[in-house]
């Protein structure tokens, strides 16, 4: 049995959405699904193909798992959004826009192995059966679903009660934020404390700009015009410390960390994202 284009042509979506995940990028993705075709269309024919797309979903991992296994003997680092190409941080963008992806998960999937990445993927985001990612891996379903329950166990991980203790308030910090994601200026005035201080790396502000901003009003009337990259903002930890990151299209670009004291924001630091940062889930959010 052969796999006809027509049914590789409806298998495309689902097949690019799971590369996507697994690889981090639709640029990549995009390539990922193409190989697989040409892998499958010089493949000699089989009789035992029942489930086309089931088929073409197991070599298309299997070509994601080549590809992640290549960049780690490669030693390279997950690209950080600002030595992506703007189309392709535009295309990742798109994604996790049109298809509801989480962009932290996008983030902490860097933080697992190869294996860990595809079967977690696969199994948990796509439901395939631990039998098929197996085959994809080259072991045993056993090993298989250790692969995907240490995933979890990295995507979840638990951080220090000490650093639960230092934690803003939330409420105020998630109020803020809000507000300046749909560019609430009066909002923002409300929520900032009146001697609040915005602290930014300059890389990340236009040319002559202020790298501290004090006070609430120059605050507030400042962060209007970051709408965008504030929208594209996510919880996480970040180098053991409760932040929010910003993350166009799933690429970590720069810290949000908000400072509160006695229901107010105090203090905003941003600052840009570094190759050896080391992201982790963010801890629940606490009602006060």
């Amino acid at each position: 049995m052969t796999i006809t284009v027509e049914e590789f042509e409806t298998a495309r979506p689902h097949l690019l959405s799971a590369a996507h995940r697994m690889l981090g990028s639709a640029h990549d993705a995009q390539d990922a699904v193409q190989t697989a075709w040409l892998r499958v269309m010089i493949a000699r024919p089989s009789p035992s193909i029942e489930n086309p797309s089931a088929w073409l979903t197991t070599v298309t991992a299997r070509v994601c798992l080549d590809e992640l296994r290549a960049r780690r003997r490669r030693n390279e680092a997950p690209l950080l959004a600002d030595a992506i190409p703007a189309a392709e941080l535009a295309a990742d963008e798109a994604i996790l826009r049109t298809e509801d992806v989480s962009r932290a998960l996008m983030v902490l999937l860097n933080q697992l192995t190869s294996s860990q990445r595809v079967a977690y993927v696969l199994h948990d985001l796509f439901s395939v059966p631990f039998d098929q990612i197996a085959h994809v891996l080259g072991g045993t379903v056993p090993s298989a679903k250790k692969h995907a329950s240490r995933a979890r166990q990295r995507l979840d991980s638990a951080q220090h009660a000490s650093e639960r203790n230092s934690r803003p308030d939330q409420q105020i910090v998630e109020a803020f934020l809000t507000a300046a994601q749909t560019g609430d200026t009066r909002r923002m005035i409300q929520l900032l404390a009146p001697d609040s201080v915005r602290d930014a790396d300059a890389a990340l502000l236009p040319r002559g700009a202020r790298t501290a901003v004090i006070g609430a009003v120059d605050i507030a009337t400042e962060t209007v015009h970051f709408r965008d990259r504030i929208q594209a903002a996510c919880r996480l930890t970040v180098n053991n410390k409760p932040v929010y990151l910003i993350a166009p299209g799933g690429h970590p670009l720069a810290t949000i960390e908000i400072s509160t004291a006695n229901q107010k924001v105090t203090r905003i630091t941003l600052r840009l994202a570094q190759a050896d940062d080391h992201f982790a889930a963010a801890l629940p959010s606490t009602t006060s």
